[in-house]
């Protein structure tokens, strides 16, 4: 499903940076991932970003709000909801919290949640077509994957919020990494938080797919921006890297294992 015109109810439909300097931002994912961008007409400077006039991202000021509460320069996934209103307190309901929210935004409505771990992510529902959202392809996003502090926790959160089911994978004697389905449909992961980010919050950390990890990698350094992980090769899956641009917004690339010819 390499572009989304409909978001499915469950799916990330949408992701988000905010940004301590949002200009600087979308010359640096220019420069790496080869992202055009549009200013919108909205009441807070908002920036559409886009391969070939197909989105892939939004990128936004890192709000007062947010930056009161902690929270630095980062990437935020949305899921699609039916209801946005209805979801919010159905998040509240199984243990969640909604910090900001749901409000009207553009083209649809939103909130923004933390599940009972820490992670956070929003909701959105669309009430107007966005257009057309590249998912998969090179240089767009290709997997969402949250690192909790309670993997216990946060998988009754989101199976009794969203309905996913989890399907842990062995990754090596002491890794346990869990599949996050939508039905049928891998959408994301989720794995414990590494002994070496004790201290860290839960998040969700987005993937970008690309041509080269090595080359995007070194290329985020000659960008000013930063490499927490150096490229490495994940069995059956492709070679990733973890990155952060130069305001220190985290993220990662993954080139992708070819898929078998049918």
């Amino acid at each position: 499903m390499p572009e989304i015109v409909k978001p499915i109810t469950g799916t990330f439909c949408w992701v988000e940076l905010a940004s301590s300097d949002p200009v600087a931002g979308k010359a640096f994912y220019k420069e790496l991932l080869g992202w055009n961008t549009t200013d919108m007409p909205m009441p807070e400077p908002y920036a559409i970003a886009d391969i070939g006039g197909k989105h892939v991202a939004g990128i936004m000021k890192l709000p007062e709000q947010a930056k009161a509460m902690g929270a630095p320069p980062h990437w935020l996934s949305y899921v699609a909801v039916e209801d946005c209103d209805v979801a919010a307190k159905k998040a509240t309901s199984v243990g969640g919290t909604v910090v900001f929210g749901p409000v009207a935004m553009g083209p649809g409505k939103m909130a923004v949640v933390q599940d009972p771990a820490g992670g956070t992510f929003a909701l959105w529902q669309p009430l107007q077509s966005m257009g057309t959202f590249l998912y998969g392809e090179t240089n767009a996003l290709c997997w969402n994957e949250l690192i909790s502090t309670n993997v216990d926790a946060a998988g009754k959160f989101y199976g009794g919020l969203f309905g996913w089911k989890f399907e842990p994978v062995q990754m090596g004697p002491d890794m346990t990494y869990i599949i996050i389905k939508n039905g049928d449909q891998g959408i994301g992961g989720m794995m414990a938080q590494p002994k070496d980010m004790a201290g860290a919050p839960s998040m969700w950390n987005v993937y970008f797919a690309v041509a080269d990890a090595d080359a995007t990698a070194a290329k985020t350094v000659a960008l000013g921006g930063k490499i927490f992980q150096p490229p490495a090769d994940i069995p059956n899956t492709g070679r990733f890297a973890v990155l952060a641009d130069p305001q220190g917004a985290a993220f990662s690339i993954l080139k992708p294992i070819p898929m078998p010819a049918k």
